[in-house]
């Protein structure tokens, strides 16, 4: 099912039978008098008194062709609420299965808020995406969206935005619900080097190069897998001058198996997800450079996929960084933060960023403290930490910081090593895991590293998803930037 919109000059009443007006706060529609006949602002008035006015979508049947849509406006509505509706939108009028809806967005009040339709119109279309490319049978109906009036006025600037966002979010969504047998190492990497005809540059270091440079964390947990092992860097250049980029790093286990620490088999399937921190980074980097964004960023991934094989990597091997520090491998499934220690020396050693901030999958421990609604957030900045959290307010897309301290490092310091991979003792999972990652900052870069393993994949649909990949990040990541540093 995909989504069709037609912006109209005009509106014609005989060629509608779905007309969405926007009523103010607790469906009162006073100000829809001239948009409908008086007979039926009184039949709809009337109808309200005994309406569930706890909603914020109702509907009327006129007759059995034509019905209006009432979506109530909050006074104090703000982005995020605006796109929320829309995205309420869509599941309204895919449950009522209406293909043909008219938009009077005359019925906005003076003010409705900066590109109210436009925000309306990206959450609509967010929350439409579906990952259906393996059924044979496809749903090919298309929902049409009209709208009229002198309210749907946007900026080229504004509509370049939203269509960025949502081809980058499709993109990261794509990649994170494609299977491992499609969406290996090799593959992925293909994909992103075809983001060059958008403007990336891209440079792929296959195993021979990361041999060469040293990269034998990330190595130890692909050389178990049949496929290769990559490191990815896509570099857009926006600024005039030519200041340090923005970093990106992202954990990119396109299966995770747990190696030799074998995951159970339950639930298994769903490990194709462990690569949705680097989906981010790439649907985010492509987000850059469709909107033509005027910063200088660099997006960094790790590519591997940790298997179990006569070549695995065991637990008790002992490998050496990027960084040069040596790592005891205790848990073959703390795989994660091997390959983005390497990758995090690598990006601050080569393009010495303004900050860094990382996104993965990284812990089960984080999705115990804080569920499906907040992602952890743990950074050596107190300023960084503020920018984003703001961030993630206002597209509510929200973090939660979780402390980072020394009196963790006794955890994971070895005894055959410099430090080991997990914590044995038990406790402080994602914390630990965040300090292990600290240790490769070794030029004290501002750092962030968000840990997005409940946020990245829904079982049942948030607000702006419908089930599946989320593509979390990629908008907080974006505003940030738009805030911050363009």
């Amino acid at each position: 099912m995909s989504i069709k919109i037609n912006y109209k000059s005009s509106f014609s009443k005989k060629l509608s039978s779905n007309l969405v007006l926007f009523a103010n706060e607790k469906f009162n529609i006073d100000n829809l008098k001239k948009n409908i006949s008086n007979s039926e602002f009184s039949y709809i008035k009337d109808l309200l008194k005994s309406s569930d006015l706890k909603k914020n979508i109702l509907d009327f049947d006129l007759n059995s062709k034509n019905k209006i849509i009432l979506i109530n406006i909050k006074n104090k509505s703000n982005s995020s609420d605006v796109e929320n509706l829309g995205a309420e939108l869509y599941d309204f009028i895919k449950t009522k299965k209406i293909a043909n809806i008219f938009i009077n967005s005359n019925s906005l009040k003076a003010k409705p808020g900066r590109d109210f339709i436009g925000r309306f119109l990206h959450g609509l279309k967010l929350k439409s995406y579906e990952f259906n490319k393996y059924k044979t049978k496809k749903e090919k109906k298309n929902i049409h969206i009209n709208i009229y009036g002198d309210k749907v006025r946007s900026t080229f600037q504004n509509k370049l935005k939203f269509k960025a966002l949502e081809e980058g979010t499709f993109f990261a969504r794509d990649l994170v619900s494609e299977p491992g047998n499609i969406l290996h190492p090799d593959e992925y990497a293909k994909r992103i080097n075809s983001l060059k005809k958008i403007g990336l540059k891209i440079n792929i270091y296959n195993e021979k190069k990361l041999k060469k440079l040293g990269m034998n964390a990330l190595l130890g947990v692909g050389q178990g897998s049949i496929r290769g092992s990559y490191l990815v860097t896509m570099e857009w250049n926006g600024a005039k001058n030519n200041s340090n980029p923005l970093a990106f790093v992202g954990k990119g286990v396109c299966f995770d198996t747990g190696g030799y620490s074998l995951k159970p088999a339950k639930f298994m399937e769903d490990m194709t997800y462990d690569m949705a921190g680097s989906a981010t980074v790439v649907g985010l980097m492509m987000n850059l450079a469709l909107r033509k964004s005027k910063i200088n960023a660099v997006g960094v991934v790790g590519l591997v996929e940790n298997m179990v094989s006569g070549n695995a990597q065991r637990p008790g091997d002992i490998v050496k960084s990027y960084s040069g520090k040596t790592i005891e491998i205790l848990n073959t499934d703390a795989e994660g933060r091997l390959v983005l220690a390497d990758a995090l020396t690598f990006t601050e050693k080569k393009f010495k960023p303004k900050f860094m901030i990382d996104l993965a999958t990284l812990t089960g421990a984080i999705i115990v403290s804080l569920g499906s609604e907040y992602a952890g957030l743990f950074s050596n900045s107190d300023e960084l930490s503020k920018k984003l959290l703001k961030a993630g307010e206002k597209v509510n897309e929200k973090l939660w910081r979780m402390p980072l301290h020394k009196n963790y490092d006794k955890l994971i310091n070895s005894k055959n090593a410099d430090m080991q991979n997990i914590n044995y003792v038990g406790g402080a999972g994602s914390t630990t895991a965040a300090q292990f990652l600290q240790r490769f900052i070794l030029n004290k870069t501002p750092w962030a590293h968000l840990d997005i393993a409940g946020m990245a994949f829904s079982k049942y649909g948030g607000a702006l998803n419908s089930g599946g990949a989320t593509g979390f990040g990629i908008r907080l990541l974006n505003q940030l930037i738009e805030d911050d540093y363009e």
